[in-house]
């Protein structure tokens, strides 16, 4: 995985890492919308799924004061205070191959994961 860009909050560890293909291929999707300019990346965790709290992402127009908000490539990203803390150090990557296409987190906060990828606790 080849790493473009990080969010950093002060002095604290990085938010969040995307690769160079995940960048890629939110800034493909973020195009094809019809209000792109007024999008962010809004990545976030919730409670739910097999192992207690779920990734989501999404666009969203609504930008919080509280929300950490960096800009990435051609795009922003949006994080709820939140879900920061639980992502701290945090990699995202995009795979398109045989085995699997989509996004995939790599969280080193996670002490179990579900066999999707896409719940952790």
């Amino acid at each position: 995985m080849s790493i473009t860009s990080s969010v950093s909050i002060g002095k604290k560890p990085e938010l969040i890492t995307l690769s160079d293909a995940a960048t890629s291929k939110i800034s493909e999707l973020i195009r094809e919308e019809e209000d792109a300019n007024q999008l962010v990346l809004r990545v976030a965790v919730r409670a739910g799924g097999c192992s207690g709290f779920a990734y989501e992402m999404f666009f969203d127009t609504e930008v919080a004061q509280d929300d950490e908000v960096r800009e990435i490539g051609d795009f922003r990203l949006a994080v709820d205070p939140e879900s920061a803390e639980m992502l701290k150090g945090s990699s995202l990557d995009y795979v398109d191959g045989l085995n699997g296409t989509g996004f995939s987190f790599s969280n080193p906060n996670a002490t179990k994961t579900c066999g999707c990828g896409n719940s952790f606790s």
